[in-house]
């Protein structure tokens, strides 16, 4: 191989022009033929077993060269990729310079590689910060769930109200015929939930166990083709009544769901855990306001192959986390109507956003010369084993010291902008806390929303 120039060209790509000579070719001919042999029938000799030169001779001298052109190329291409000490980041595209001949040939690679990256400002940015605020309703709101969780359903002997679980048999029919899709048998429909169509759920109400009633329903124009418009009649049977059966909130209910004995304590730790949540969803965004800003300031001449191999990159990941669901993809594809193509195409603008922030990172290490020691990566190592409760020899086999390095160089080219940048606190609104959470937000509650974690400390302790 001979590498005959190496030119940088826009959107950083550089285009190699490679002569592979006379000896490298005929060594791929050799090969090519070696490989064909066996599929080429030549009378008189069994397949396989012609020589390469009668061959020729039947079918010309050029008969092995495009599969010779394949085998030479990659060889020649890495070859010249490792003496410019390039780092390539796509594939490259190839055009042949002039005729093959068995003196060998001339082709040129334009590659994608690796972008030169200017920083700019990425120290003293300045971001803001949501204030964390922890009032009474949130708390509320979180013992709310908990109070949810824990409620039972329990069967009564009564009639059957909104709110309440009826376990029913219905069946559907139009023009006194069966439809499909209109039966179901030990089905629970809570009452005021919506979920069946409109009319059916407010007839069940007033029923009792044991009850049969006929529902006139008339299916809405929007619904699906067969059924819009028409008026049906569904035969149903409720079973049972079940009414929720919701905990008090007492000291019972604390022991019950926590470790805590009082009502008092577990509020406390709500807060405290709401607290910390809030204050590492601020961190985060304002972590991520810094960065995009420091990404933003790059110059840098991004090769489309980049984004498209993270666009790749999310369609994986979106991939993944489909058959984490027990969903094949193409039947997921098929039954939402979405469009790969459209899927790529739609990645484009936050894959760009990832590589310039990864570009970002890179630049930093390097500018900040950033590094981690083997004690910092044991280190990792005993945290991540200690967070998921597996044995650390374990971890390491499922992740290589050089991630985990990655990792904690990458963490502190972050803190690198995070550290240094400017803190502009955005106070807390108390009507929008409010509105985030309660849905029946009233005076006395908007007024607790902004209480100061020592205010409520007092109002607990008297």
């Amino acid at each position: 191989m001979s590498l005959k120039s190496c030119e940088k060209v826009e959107k950083s790509q550089v285009v190699l022009t490679i002569e592979v000579g006379s000896a490298e070719f005929e060594a791929a001919i050799e090969k090519a033929y070696q490989k064909m042999r066996k599929k080429i029938n030549v009378p008189g000799f069994r397949p396989g077993k012609a020589p390469r030169k009668v061959i020729e001779g039947m079918y010309g001298a050029e008969v092995f060269f495009e599969e010779a052109i394949n085998i030479a190329f990659p060889e020649a291409y890495e070859a010249a990729v490792k003496e410019q000490e390039l780092q390539v980041v796509g594939y490259p595209a190839v055009e042949m310079v002039g005729e093959c001949t068995k003196e060998g040939f001339t082709f040129k690679a334009t590659t994608p590689v690796y972008p030169e990256v200017t920083l700019g400002e990425y120290k003293g940015l300045t971001a803001e910060k949501d204030e964390v605020k922890v009032g009474a309703a949130d708390v509320n709101e979180r013992l709310k769930q908990l109070q949810d969780r824990n409620t039972r359903l329990v069967s009564v002997d009564r009639e059957a109200k909104e709110g309440d679980t009826a376990v029913i048999d219905f069946e559907g029919f139009l023009d006194g015929k069966p439809f499909d899709g209109g039966k179901g048998e030990g089905h629970n429909l809570e009452l005021g939930s919506h979920s069946f169509v409109p009319g059916f759920e407010e007839q069940v109400v007033g029923m009792k166990a044991g009850e049969e009633k006929d529902l006139d329903i008339t299916f809405p124009e929007d619904y699906h083709a067969d059924l819009a418009g028409k008026a049906v009649v569904f035969k149903v049977k409720v079973n049972e009544v079940k009414a929720k059966e919701v905990p008090e909130l007492d000291d019972e209910f604390a022991k019950d769901v926590s470790e805590f004995d009082t009502l008092k304590d577990l509020k406390a730790d709500l807060k405290k855990q709401i607290t910390e949540e809030r204050q590492k969803d601020a961190d985060r965004a304002f972590e991520d306001a810094v960065m995009e800003q420091a990404a933003a300031n790059i110059t840098a001449e991004i090769p489309d192959a980049m984004v498209e191999n993270q666009c790749r990159q999310f369609l994986d990941n979106f991939k993944m986390q489909i058959a984490q669901q027990g969903i094949p993809y193409d039947q997921y594809m098929q039954i939402t109507g979405m469009d790969e193509a459209k899927l790529l195409e739609d990645a484009k603008e936050p894959a760009l956003r990832q590589v310039k922030m990864d570009l970002t990172v890179a630049a930093i290490i390097k500018a900040e010369n950033l590094d981690a020691t083997d004690d910092e990566v044991e280190a990792e190592y005993k945290k991540l084993a200690e967070q998921y409760n597996m044995d650390i020899e374990m971890v390491k086999k499922y992740l290589p010291a050089e991630q985990i390095k990655d990792q904690l160089v990458s963490q502190k080219a972050v803190a690198v902008v995070v550290d240094s940048a400017n803190v502009v606190v955005k106070k807390a609104s108390a009507k929008k806390t409010a509105k985030k959470t309660t849905k029946k937000a009233d005076a006395e509650t908007a007024e607790a929303e902004v209480e100061t974690a020592e205010t409520e400390a007092e109002k607990d302790a008297e």
